[in-house]
C-alpha cells in the first residue's frame, strides 16, 4: 500500500515546491503540475506533489491520519 501525505504549498521556483505537511517543510517536485501555485493543497509522494487536492480533501486526510496514530 502507498501512502500519499497532504500538504500546502508555500512557495514554488524551477519545478521545485516547498510545502507544509503539518508544520514540517518539505522540498518536493513540483513537475508533474502545471498550474500549481503558493496556496494550493497536493498530494505528495515518493517526494513528489503528485496531484492538486481542495483544503476540504486535507481536512479529511488529516482526520484520518489523526485517527490512526
Amino acid at each position: 500500500m502507498c501512502v500519499g501525505l497532504s500538504a500546502k504549498v508555500v512557495s514554488i521556483k524551477g519545478g521545485v515546491a516547498i510545502v507544509d505537511a503539518g508544520g514540517a517543510k518539505k522540498t518536493v517536485s513540483s513537475e508533474l503540475l502545471t498550474d500549481l501555485n503558493p496556496g494550493d493543497y497536493v498530494m505528495v509522494h515518493a517526494g513528489s506533489a503528485i496531484a492538486k487536492i481542495t483544503a476540504d480533501d486535507e481536512d479529511e486526510t488529516d482526520m484520518l491520519l489523526e485517527d490512526i496514530r
